[in-house]
């Protein structure tokens, strides 16, 4: 079992105590303020990774874990319309960004900002936290491409932005390796060059992901082909 993975029950004593104290004090704070106040949205400023490590006491993850849970706590629910509009996005992401300092290996601050943050109606906010998740995947790709991914959907169909959804689609399928990252996330980028009418570039990269032999499943294979053949027509001389 991994150090990340070990059992809750392993824990030290006083990271309990301060997951109490933290819940307590988040409760207490909701009972007695309004519920639309301004000061839901008063997220303050993140801490660097150095001061949640000095302040884990050796138990990074947990403190982690901690640090999630409380910054999630901001701008949810009451009578906001809508989660984490009022949020100070500046602020969030040093918060998301010291937390993946402090806990590389955790899915969650990515998932989080992905499916939660990003997802925001405000498009400034969301092509923010787009950015954050765009530049953390460098860091692992192997392991941070699912956020990525979502990311790219993201761009392309709420944004409206294809050139910006093929730069997320084209660094998966440029930068991740491992046999475990699914093939539908590779081919990302020639369907979004395709939305783009950009049929010359997305057949050469469709050849060459097929000449490649990457692709191993039968159907997939002939899907593609199918696919490329497509492509060929629509790029044809004359064709409409």
């Amino acid at each position: 079992m991994r150090r990340d993975e070990r059992a809750l029950r392993e824990l030290s004593p006083w990271l309990w105590l301060a997951l109490a104290l933290a819940l307590a004090a988040q409760l207490a704070w909701r009972a007695h303020a309004p519920s639309a106040s301004v000061r839901e949205a008063d997220l303050p400023p993140a801490p660097s990774a150095a001061a949640l490590r000095l302040a884990s006491f050796g138990e990074p993850q947990a403190a982690a874990r901690l640090a999630m849970l409380y910054l999630q706590a901001f701008d949810y629910g009451g009578a906001n319309p809508n989660p984490y509009r009022r949020l100070d996005y500046a602020r969030l992401i040093d918060w998301l960004s010291a937390i993946l300092e402090l806990d590389p290996k955790s899915d969650y601050p990515l998932f989080a900002a992905a499916r939660l943050y990003a997802e925001t109606p405000d498009a400034a906010h969301s092509r923010m936290v787009l950015e954050l998740i765009y530049r953390q995947f460098f860091a692992d790709p192997d392991r941070r491409w699912p956020s990525l991914a979502h990311a790219a959907l993201l761009a392309k169909h709420r944004l409206q932005d294809l050139p910006l959804a093929r730069r997320y689609a084209a660094a998966i399928e440029r930068n991740t390796h491992s046999p475990d990252v699914p093939i539908w996330a590779k081919q990302m980028e020639v369907f979004i060059l395709e939305d783009m009418n950009e049929l010359e570039a997305a057949r050469i990269m469709l050849g060459g992901m097929l000449e490649s032999g990457a692709i191993h499943d039968a159907d997939e294979a002939r899907f593609l082909r199918q696919k490329l053949q497509e492509l060929e027509r629509r790029g044809a001389p004359g064709a409409k």
